[in-house]
């Protein structure tokens, strides 16, 4: 465990997670900010850490694809120091206003990109001067502000009526933004509190086509500025209750959604009802939450007959993880952020079964990768006779989008991983003798009945001395072609594979057909010293 500087951290927390929560450990990094962890199972682990203050630094996911670890990995998680937004909140007269929430909100992120399935927000209340202070932020753009958020029958809340007050002294269309950076403290990020009466909303979450008893209902109001998903506040509807009420609203655009869980159905949540308030309350409104889908399917294997592959490590299946992501260009992103992130990766159980639950409606591919060296994805397809075929989905799910409507159980999807994985070490040939900027190697089908599968396209990233890794190759001919990147290219092996990628696995195809540099991988074999031209 190391610091943004390359310091070891002691007395850190680590936390390692199996996926699903059926395992895990807490332990703490010595003075050298080491940690060991044994007598785990063989399965995919999430690993975090916590230190006061500080924050995880962004993993790159064209360095580390996969955000997972298993049995023998040999880890290194490096902090950074949080930022921090300090201020006051005082009345007009200048008297301090004592034990109010004040909210922070991540607006984007370092890259300046808006969060992607959760919008991350802070929270603490003024001390007896009116003073707040949020710690451990990552680097970003937040906007603050004094109101409350969360609005329940256990608590009196003298502020509760209130409509928010956004730094300086301002509604959300004028607030302040205010850039964060590592280790850096934003100070008097002042709110002089406006104390200016809101507006309730309020309403009822019924279920429909649920039989099982359910613990309750969350809904969550996010506020919407031009097109935007900007703050959130989150009431409880109880069992037995008749509904539930939102108070100091204030004037604006939001989108309320109700959502619960039971342990045997999972999540069941209602459509995203668009809502403007203008000068009043807006009240009798009805959710109606419903299951979302799911998609089950199986993990096999495929062995090889060729004697250079016998022996070879199998791959594990609680190693495997398997993930459905929707398709952010699809008129269903609208959903608020949230609900795209209840559908987690999953990993098959002892005999290759799978479950992907809490599907939002919407198109989905699928990411899973071997973690075995000589192992390679094969296909991920729907046989003919499945619901999905049925109901005329493409039974390649690989190059093409899987639609799942609200309540679907899709069943039968086979992710197929077969031996006989080849991969290629080189080195892109650089006479100037400086450090190479960022550059992707890829890999794209050289034989012509190949280069409609999306799973024969590959793309690594390069190390700054031109080294270069690719692993997991099916056997065959393959184009290589080094390119510099562009500023906007990331996850680029997750991108060559979209399905709505067409056109830029084409330009790597013609590129690679131009330049002429071949590679021939025969079952489970291994080049190395391979050298490639920077185009």
């Amino acid at each position: 465990m190391v610091n943004e500087s390359g310091h070891s951290l002691a007395n850190t927390q680590v936390n390692i997670n199996g996926y699903g929560g059926n395992e895990g450990q807490v332990v703490t990094t010595d003075a050298d900010g080491k940690f060991q962890v044994s007598d785990l199972k063989p399965i995919a682990y999430l690993i975090s850490a916590y230190a006061p203050g500080y924050v995880s630094k962004p993993r790159d996911p064209d360095v580390n694809p996969v955000a997972y670890y298993r049995v023998g990995d040999s880890v290194q998680l490096e902090m950074m120091k949080g930022g921090v937004i300090s201020g006051t909140v005082t009345r007009p007269n200048g008297e301090p206003v004592v034990s109010i929430d004040v909210n922070v909100y991540m607006l984007r992120d370092y890259k300046g990109q808006p969060p992607r399935y959760s919008r991350l927000t802070r929270s603490q209340r003024t001390d007896d001067r009116g003073v707040y202070r949020v710690y451990g932020l990552p680097p970003g753009t937040y906007i603050v502000a004094a109101s409350s958020v969360y609005f329940s029958s256990y608590e009196v809340n003298p502020f509760a009526n209130d409509a928010p007050t956004f730094a300086p002294s301002s509604t959300r269309d004028t607030a302040a933004e205010i850039t964060v950076n590592s280790g850096e403290e934003a100070a008097g990020v002042d709110i002089r509190y406006r104390d200016e009466p809101g507006h309730a909303i309020s309403g009822r979450v019924v279920i429909s086509n649920v039989t099982e008893e359910r613990r309750g209902f969350d809904i969550n109001l996010i506020s919407i500025l031009n097109g935007v998903e900007q703050t959130g506040a989150y009431a409880y509807q109880r069992p037995g209750m008749k509904g539930f009420t939102f108070s100091g609203v204030a004037d604006g655009e939001y989108e309320l959604i109700a959502q619960t869980f039971s342990d045997t159905a999972a999540w069941a949540i209602s459509d995203a009802r668009r809502i403007r308030v203008s000068g009043g309350d807006i009240t009798g409104i009805e959710l109606t939450v419903k299951p979302l889908a799911s998609i089950s399917g199986s993990v096999v294997f495929e062995g090889s007959k060729v004697a250079e592959c016998q022996g070879k490590h199998r791959p594990v299946l609680g190693e495997i993880v398997i993930g459905a992501y929707h398709n952010e260009k699809s008129p269903s992103k609208d959903q608020p952020q949230y609900v795209w992130g209840l559908g987690g990766p999953v990993t098959p159980n002892p005999q290759g079964a799978f479950n992907l639950r809490n599907l939002a409606a919407g198109p989905y591919r699928f990411i899973t990768r071997p973690l075995a060296k000589y192992w390679y994805l094969k296909a991920i397809a729907w046989p003919a006779t499945s619901k999905a075929a049925q109901a005329n989905q493409p039974l390649d799910a690989a190059r093409n989008w899987t639609t799942v409507k609200t309540g679907d159980n899709l069943s039968g999807l086979t992710i197929t991983f077969a031996a006989g994985a080849a991969s290629l070490q080189g080195r892109i040939e650089n006479s100037s003798g400086k450090l190479l900027p960022r550059t992707f190697v890829y890999l794209a089908p050289a034989e012509a009945e190949k280069r409609e599968d999306v799973l024969r396209y590959f793309a690594a990233l390069a190390e700054g001395d031109g080294s270069f890794v690719v692993n997991n190759v099916p056997p065959g001919r393959y184009w290589v072609l080094a390119r510099a990147a562009a500023e906007t290219d990331s996850s680029m092996l997750s991108k060559l594979r979209l399905p709505d990628e067409s056109e830029l696995r084409a330009k790597i195809l013609r590129e690679g057909e131009s330049g002429k540099t071949a590679a021939e991988f025969k079952p489970c074999q291994n080049l190395t010293d391979y050298r490639v031209a920077l185009r």
